[in-house]
Order: structure tokens, then sequence, then C-alpha cells
């Protein structure tokens, strides 16, 4: 499987710091690849227990691991203003070279809500994440530079520590504009797992903005975020995922909804059919295996697995037996 790498989604939302930078190392002695770090205020529900800093994390785990890694993904535009994230990705980059990619998203209420500002609609939350990727993309020039724009200021300035080559930045899309302006503004797509319907229509639209834009669909980075639930028994993978994961079963926009208390009362509505199409919930490995070929098939050359239960390091032993090796291009 030369051209296809399998990683791992790091839940921030369900892991201690130390816990996520062991689990990396060991992942890798399993034969995964890489790691795509939550970037989370608060978890979905009060069950999972944790929302680390993503950026700490991620040192951490650069420092234990030697795979590819970056946020996935973090909000330029609300809590944290897009100079600092640019900052905190040139620094990765320059601490890690060629290892480290930035993934950024319009933000949920969840996570940026926090700051008590006014959470906009989702069209401005998208204007609001393509103006910080200018931002962004000024700094990372290594000149001075300013910006006055519609929602951001930047005094004349420059980033001090720079890389040699700056991170690749990848936009989290799954709506038509912002797959199109994704392949036609950013170096790779990241997107969540869904039918392969809506994931067709997804990377249909991100290489009508690559070609716009000059650039080759087919080479550049095709990421996809993964949730599964596997167990030894079916049924502890179901009781993992209602009890740890519920929000996998949520079937509308999450992106408004600000407290994880919130979630946890949404979540006594989820039943297991909910999952279906959405997550696969099995103690067959060749089933898990079977619906991740599917999304290789599709065309998604990076995948990052997340096994919503706290089994991972059984989780881990067995993907990296059964699963991984199987996979073919």
């Amino acid at each position: 499987m030369s051209d296809v790498q399998i990683g791992v989604a790091a839940a921030l939302e369900q892991f201690s710091p130390r816990e996520s930078v062991r689990l990396a190392a060991l992942a890798e002695q399993h034969g995964f690849s890489g790691q795509m770090a939550a970037d989370h205020f608060q978890p979905w529900v009060p069950a999972q227990g944790e929302a680390s800093f993503v950026w700490s994390v991620l040192a951490s785990l650069a420092e234990n691991t030697s795979g590819d890694l970056g946020p996935g993904v973090t909000c330029p535009s609300f809590r944290l203003h897009p100079a600092l994230i640019a900052q905190a990705a040139a620094t990765l980059e320059a601490t890690y070279p060629g290892r480290t990619w930035l993934g950024i998203g319009s933000g949920e209420a969840l996570n940026e809500h926090i700051i008590g500002g006014y959470w906009p609609e989702a069209p401005e939350r998208v204007r609001r994440m393509l103006e910080a990727l200018e931002v962004i993309h000024k700094l990372f020039s290594g000149k001075d530079v300013k910006h006055s724009g519609e929602f951001f200021k930047l005094h004349t300035t420059r980033l001090w520590t720079l890389p040699d080559a700056p991170p690749p930045i990848y936009i989290a899309s799954a709506a038509p504009y912002t797959s199109r302006k994704t392949g036609e503004l950013a170096d790779g797509l990241i997107t969540p797992g869904a039918s392969l319907e809506k994931l067709s229509g997804i990377l249909e639209n991100f290489g009508k903005g690559a070609r716009k834009a000059g650039k080759d669909p087919d080479t550049m980075p095709k990421l996809l975020q993964v949730h599964l639930s596997w167990a030894a028994t079916d049924e502890e993978a179901w009781r993992n995922a209602m009890e740890q994961w519920p929000n996998g079963g949520m079937k509308f926009p999450k992106a408004d909804i600000r407290s994880p208390f919130d979630f946890e009362q949404m979540a006594k509505l989820v039943r297991p059919e909910d999952f279906e199409g959405r997550m696969v919930v099995s103690a067959d490995p060749d089933v898990h295996r079977a619906a991740l070929q599917k999304f290789v098939d599709a065309g998604f050359n990076r995948i990052y697995l997340h096994n919503v239960g706290r089994n991972q390091d059984e989780w881990l032993e067995v993907f990296g037996r059964e699963v991984i090796p199987k996979l073919t291009r």
C-alpha cells in the first residue's frame, strides 16, 4: 500500500496528553503513520472528559513519533487570531521540519463561543476562515506584512521564527462551496467520514477548485478522518459507541451547540440505528477493512482512524495486524 497512509486521529477530547502521547508511539509500532490531533476547548460530551491544548500536545507527539502530524482541525478565526495560528504552525514546522501540516476549519460553537463574542451563521464563519487563511499566507511569506480586512487587522509585522518551507495548509470541507475553495486556495483537503455519495461530491468539487487554480487534484493530499467502534464483541463495540461517542449518531449540524451538557441531553435520543451509514460498529476487523477500502478506492490517500472506545491498546494491535496490511491501492 505504497501511496496510502493510515494514521491515528488523536482524540484529545477523550484521552489525557500523556495517554495520547503513549498511544501515538504504540500506534507507530503497529504500523500506523501520522497523527491528526483534535483541537477542542471542551469535549463533545462530559463522558469523554478531556480537552487539552492541541499545540502543546502536537509537540509532544512529534517528539515521540516519526510520522506526519497536524491539528485536525484548528479554527483560526475566533478563539485565536490567525497570526497566532501562523506562529504556532511555523514554530512546529521549524522544530520538526518536513513532518507537519496545518489543518484549519470554520469552527464550532462548542469550542469558539467561549470568548463571549457573537456566534455567526455558517456563511460568515467561512468568510472569516478564508480571510484568516489570507493572513496566515502573508505571514508564512516571511516578509513584513500588514492586513486590514472585513474581520481581521494586522499591523506591520512578520514571523521571526520560520521553517525552511512553510507547512502545507489543509482545509476541512464538507459543503460544495468550501470544497471548491479548498481545492483553489489550499494545499489539500480534510473531511470527515460520510457516505460514499457525499464524499464523491466533495472530491469532485475539490477537484474543480484545484483545476481552476492550475493544480492537479490527483496529486494533492486528501485526508479523511474516520470514527469507528471496534471491540472484542459487538456488544462492547456498541456500548462504546453509545457511551463514548454518541455524537457519531447525531444526524444534525453540531456547529451551533455550545455545551457538552447540551450534547449529553441530546445523546439520550441517539439509538444504535442512528449510526447507520455514519460510523461502522463491529467486532469483525474485516468489516472495518472493507469499509476503509471503499474510502481508499474513492481517492483518499491519507486516512486517520479513531476507535471511539477506551480499548485503544487492543484496537491498535488488531488493526495493525489484520486491517492496515490488507488495504490496497
